[in-house]
């Protein structure tokens, strides 16, 4: 709320000391030592202005003065028709004609009368008194807006922190599917509140179990829609058919036009639990990793395809691969491989290779959080600025399986 402009009227000093033209100069000094001012109004009978007379004036004169010049009139070394200014002018335009006139003190004239005195000194302490006033209004302004913005944003947050634990309870499965022969470590931190990232099983039948990662580009609430789309399209479709091309063809069908400009990458595999087959396909996801238990290397489950919701009609390969006892299997989102460091160099798949060779003899959680802790040494204190999702799936014989390490 804006606090009115001043006038000269209401920072004038009303009844200045006036004196008459034939007052001597020690009685004009001696009033204005006795009360502190600089200036004195020269009038005549009527109040009409004749001059003024200030310190400057003094100062001009007194150095080349005779002896006696005290008992001069007044109106000898008073400076003659002086600025006026009118009372109803703003105290900011008072400021400005005194700064121009290079004067210190202007009588205030009202029908030929002289009615107050206005000074620098006055002006420049209200002028403080004013600002000093603006500033406590706009102080408090920003603090009513501030406290209404805070007030918004915590209901924000509040509404964003429900919705995630919505979308988690929406997109990722609560538990591992019941299979003896696999171990599970999963990990899965959206940068906020709501993520693109989600991971998600099938059972098309009692005979294969499928396992789908997807990310959708972006994060925050967007991506969580598109990946809130994406799931459902996945839900609908892989309960039908064991072949992942047809699940991932038929989801990039039903993407087409719903994501906006955004896009869905994933990857989803469906393994044959009596032969240890692996087949799968990839729409633009970065490639899951095989660890060979019987030699130790580090193999890509690579195969191409475009990301979903991008080109209609898409037809996605299908590969195969023949899974043994002791393998792992590591899935990723690329917010995992694309962490920084201090240096701005990516963690990147070679290093994420790497440590999945030296540490694969874990079991799945274990590993898994041992991947994750291999990236937090890369990358240090720097943030991250994706989501993460990575899944570890280990292959058992049948009677070797012990407790599940899924954490959705």
């Amino acid at each position: 709320m804006h606090r009115p402009l001043l006038t000269v009227r209401q920072v004038m000093q009303v009844e200045p000391v006036v004196v008459l033209p034939e007052c001597p100069l020690r009685d004009v000094m001696g009033q204005m030592n006795r009360r502190r001012i600089g200036a004195v109004i020269v009038v005549g009978p009527s109040l009409e202005l004749r001059g003024i007379f200030t310190e400057r004036d003094l100062l001009l004169r007194v150095a080349d003065a005779d002896a006696g010049w005290r008992d001069l009139p007044v109106a000898e070394w008073m400076t003659p028709n002086p600025h006026t200014i009118a009372p109803d002018v703003g105290w900011e335009e008072a400021v400005a004609l005194m700064t121009r006139l290079r004067v210190r003190h202007l009588p205030v004239i009202e029908a030929n009368r002289v009615v107050g005195v206005v000074s620098t000194r006055m002006l420049m302490g209200y002028r403080t008194e004013y600002l000093n006033g603006l500033v406590e209004a706009r102080t408090r302004d920003l603090k009513r807006a501030m406290d209404e913005v805070m007030a918004r944003d915590s209901e924000l947050r509040y509404n964003l922190r429900a919705a995630g634990r919505l979308q988690t309870r929406l997109l990722l499965p609560h538990e591992p599917p019941h299979w003896p022969e696999l171990r599970w470590g999963v990990y899965y931190a959206p940068l906020d509140h709501l993520g693109g990232d989600y991971y998600d099983v099938a059972r098309p039948d009692p005979d294969h179990l499928g396992f789908l990662i997807a990310d959708a580009s972006g994060h925050s609430i967007a991506a969580a829609m598109v990946a809130i789309m994406s799931r459902t399209a996945f839900t609908e479709v892989s309960g039908a058919t064991t072949s992942p091309g047809a699940v991932l063809s038929e989801m990039n069908a039903r993407l087409q036009g719903l994501a906006d400009e955004r896009f869905v990458t994933a990857f989803y595999g469906v393994l044959d639990r009596h032969t240890r087959v692996l087949t799968f396909s990839n729409a633009g996801h970065p490639y899951p990793l095989r660890l060979v238990a019987r030699t130790g290397a580090v193999q890509p489950l690579a195969t191409q395809g475009f990301m979903l919701g991008i080109v209609p009609d898409e037809q996605y390969r299908e590969k195969r691969v023949q899974l043994e006892p002791g393998d792992r299997l590591c899935f990723y989102t690329d917010g995992l491989v694309e962490a920084r460091n201090g240096m701005g160099e990516g963690y990147g798949t070679d290093r994420l290779e790497a440590a999945f060779a030296a540490h694969g003899a874990l079991a799945a959680g274990p590993l898994a959080e041992r991947l994750l802790a291999d990236q937090r040494a890369f990358r240090g204190d720097q943030a991250l600025s994706d989501d993460v999702t990575l899944v570890v799936i280990e292959l058992c014989a049948d009677d070797s399986n012990g407790p599940d390490a899924f954490v959705p």
